[in-house]
């Protein structure tokens, strides 16, 4: 099931603590009881092909997506009790500012690689955006990474850009700004604002979660 290039975030819910039974077509299943759904993402580890225990189920509407987060929050699939959240409010809760744009990436990048080079820098609170082929699901070769804090970006964007990842040299820069003229991320105000509101208050990599369960309730 294809991912969308632009997700609707408010019509988007993450849906955690799914049975490794799932798959993305049970749970498209599953959710289409509640309103027409779009796409249905469930990211996989690169080696065992198996999913993370989480996934993404896009629908037409907010109203769809806020129908679905009622009735089916908590509901068991599985035996297993499931959490479904709505995705823009979580990730706007969370952002700072510390976002990354990554280029030039091999088409065998997937989310989970770019996990495991990213993270050594610092938490990364959502899983990192590769940008993907509407019909094909294939990568464009480009992602974003949402950071907790700027002092990680900078570590990253330092270490990183210019470096090689499955044979490709990568470029990394911070993203500009969503509706913003030509603005990038990681402004004396956002620094100033993030400084004033941690997140994770002097958290270090790896010091608050395991990334692959972070979603997983």
């Amino acid at each position: 099931m294809a991912v969308p290039l632009e997700r609707n975030q408010d019509a988007t819910l993450y849906v955690g603590g799914l049975d490794e039974k799932v798959n993305e077509a049970i749970l498209w299943e599953l959710m289409v009881q509640a309103g027409p759904v779009t796409s249905v993402n469930m990211p996989k580890d690169r080696v065992t092909g198996n999913h993370q225990g989480f996934g993404f189920v896009e629908f037409i509407g907010e109203e769809d997506a806020d129908y679905a987060m009622k009735i089916l929050n908590m509901i068991k699939l599985y035996g297993k009790p499931i959490k479904v959240n709505k995705a823009s409010a979580q990730e706007k809760n969370m952002d700072v500012g510390a976002n990354i744009f990554v280029g030039n990436l091999d088409p065998e990048v997937d989310e989970k690689l770019l996990y495991d080079t990213f993270s050594a820098f610092g938490v990364i609170l959502q899983v990192p955006k590769i940008m993907r082929d509407p019909d094909s699901g294939s990568s464009k070769g480009f992602a974003f990474i949402n950071f907790a804090s700027f002092e990680a970006s900078d570590m990253a964007m330092e270490a990183m850009n210019g470096q090689f990842l499955c044979n490709r040299a990568i470029t990394v820069s911070y993203a500009f700004k969503r509706d913003s003229k030509g603005e990038r991320h990681g402004t004396a105000a956002e620094r100033m604002l993030a400084a004033q509101n941690p997140i994770f208050p002097g958290a270090k990599p790896h010091q608050v979660t395991n990334f692959w369960r972070f979603f997983v309730f």
